[in-house]
Parts: C-alpha cells; sequence; structure tokens
C-alpha cells in the first residue's frame, strides 16, 4: 500500500505513479472517480490512450490526467501540474503517463 506520509511511493501494482510539484513527490492514484473526472473532460479514456500511443496527446491533456489523479484533490491547481510536467520534460513525465494508461488498459484483477 502506498505511503501517504512525507516520503510518498507508488502502489505500481494500482497504477499509481509519482510527480513531483513545486518540489514535493505527490502520488497519482487512477481512481476509478478520478478517471471518470478525467473522461468528462477529455473525452473517451480509449481515444486518449490512442492519441498517445499515436504521439498525438497533447501537453494540456497530460497535465489534466495526471490533474484528476493527484491523491489530494485541490493541493495543486491545474497550472502547477502543468508547469512540473514542463519542468520535469516530457520524457521523465512518460514514466507515470505509461503508469495510467496501464491501469486504464489492464484494469485491477
Amino acid at each position: 500500500m502506498s505511503n501517504v506520509g512525507s516520503a510518498k511511493t507508488a502502489n505500481t501494482a494500482r497504477g499509481e505513479a509519482l510527480l513531483t510539484i513545486e518540489g514535493q513527490t505527490r502520488l497519482l492514484r487512477p481512481s476509478f472517480d478520478a478517471l471518470v473526472r478525467a473522461e468528462e473532460e477529455l473525452g473517451p479514456l480509449f481515444a486518449l490512450v490512442e492519441r498517445a500511443g499515436e504521439g498525438q496527446l497533447r501537453l494540456s491533456e497530460l497535465a489534466t490526467l495526471f490533474w484528476h489523479c493527484l491523491d489530494e484533490p485541490g493541493k495543486h491547481s491545474r497550472a502547477k501540474v502543468g508547469a512540473a510536467v514542463i519542468e520535469q520534460g516530457l520524457a521523465a513525465s512518460a514514466a507515470p503517463l505509461r503508469a495510467l494508461l496501464g491501469e486504464i488498459l489492464r484494469g485491477r484483477k
């Protein structure tokens, strides 16, 4: 299980990932509620996965998905999440994106 203390860890078996925002490690958790909220804004998640696989995922979509999956909703603005993605770079952002998209496709067993 993920540690919710100051040193966060991701439970990769549940599709969780980590993102550094303003120097603090934040947990991305693809819960049902988070994914429903993301889908309401971004459209069907399967289409999002397809766009990502084709290299057509927009920066705003990436930041939106991460923002909806933050384990502490409201703690950081969407703009701060987007800035974190830019700060760490798209290559580094690919790892948490793969974890979230993998969970969307795989589901829980």
